[in-house]
């Protein structure tokens, strides 16, 4: 009781002497809440469990550097694409989505992108090879806490009483072009602790916003990663800046079946789709580019009791009660026209209220 009495009269004193001392937004200095018992990881959020197919192969594989300087890669191809490039590296944009192509095949960037991660102070909680997406745990961006004289002074001893209120995962998403190269993509996540009661006594973690600024700072550094020097990337980056806003993402049901209407082509609604399920959560168990689905695992909610609300059971662990489903996320398209549905496990159209939630998750991400 003393020691937390003495502990409470640090904090009191820091609050006493920075007032509004301004956080330090523009730095990211991560720490896994997985790798101290200081953190505290969000509640109901861990991902459901892994299958035994996915585990990462063996061995290393380096990235070669590149020379500062060198030619432009030739683009994919892209429709409606920007893109700007250093030696075999480019980051793309398409609206306000931005992702990187790299020149190299999948296999070869796996390595060198799970060491980015983990150098950035990440564990990770999923890595998947077969299907190219490796996920970090929650964790917190210290460099927003307050940098005054008091935490400076006393360090670790009062560290320990400093919380954002905030925790973030992102995912990475590797998919291989049609030339041998590899697109990458990276998806925030992100909670945020609340108070629940207006006597401010009880706190729940609820969702926040995706960081698209976050996003695009974790490509560049990935591009660093990669070859790139700070300098160049921050140019590319810059000169890569969303010209405009993504079309707007409709929500209808066809022949009674609940689907999202976009009014654009392939290429830019499967990426859009991709970019939704993977902040929003989904488990992305396969993909079939060729065939335009996704296969997903869902945990419906159950309305028999008590439950933390559909954002907390998207991001919940199964239990033997709330066994995961599996639906196909299929992405078709006419023209500048595309539909996006839910097929249920066997590949027949889905009407169910789970497939009505999940284009609708998909739909809200999307606007």
């Amino acid at each position: 009781m003393k020691a937390a009495s003495n502990r409470l009269g640090l904090l009191a004193l820091a609050i006493a002497l920075t007032g509004c001392a301004a956080l330090e937004g523009d730095k990211i200095d991560y720490k896994s809440a997985a790798k101290g018992s200081t953190l505290e990881v969000p509640p109901d959020l861990t991902q459901l469990s892994r299958e035994t197919r996915y585990a990462i192969p063996g061995g290393t594989v380096s990235a070669a550097a590149m020379q500062a300087g060198q030619a432009a890669a030739q683009p994919t191809g892209t429709a409606n694409a920007a893109a700007v490039a250093l030696g075999d590296v480019r980051i793309e944009r398409n609206g306000t989505q931005r992702w990187l192509v790299v020149n190299r095949p999948a296999d070869k960037l796996w390595e060198p992108v799970r060491e980015f991660w983990l150098d950035n102070g990440f564990t990770l909680a999923q890595a998947e090879a077969n299907v190219g997406i490796m996920e970090t745990d929650w964790a917190e961006n210290r460099a927003k806490l307050p940098q005054d004289i008091i935490r400076s002074t006393l360090g670790k001893l009062i560290d320990s009483i400093y919380s954002t209120g905030e925790r973030d995962k992102f995912r990475t998403r590797l998919e291989r072009t049609s030339n041998g190269g590899t697109e990458i993509y990276i998806t925030h996540r992100g909670m945020q602790e609340v108070y629940s009661t207006i006597t401010k006594d009880t706190t729940v973690w609820q969702p926040r916003a995706a960081d698209a600024e976050l996003e695009t700072e974790f490509l560049r550094r990935l591009m660093v990663k990669l070859g790139v020097s700070q300098e160049q990337s921050k140019a590319v980056v810059a000169a890569a800046a969303p010209a405009a806003t993504n079309p707007m993402a409709r929500m209808d049901k066809v022949n009674g079946v609940p689907v999202v209407q976009l009014t654009e082509g392939f290429d830019r609604a499967w990426r859009r789709v991709g970019l939704a399920l993977d902040r929003t959560g989904f488990t992305v168990e396969d993909r079939n580019r060729n065939e335009g689905t996704y296969f997903v695992r869902y945990v419906a909610p159950d309305t028999n009791k008590k439950e933390p609300g559909f954002f907390g059971k998207l991001f919940s662990g199964s239990s033997p009660a709330t066994p995961p489903l599996k639906y196909r996320i299929v992405v078709r398209s006419q023209g500048d026209a595309t539909t996006v549905s839910v097929l249920n496990e066997a590949g027949a159209p889905e009407s169910s209220a789970n497939a009505e939630r999940i284009v609708r998750v998909i739909a809200d991400d999307m606007k």
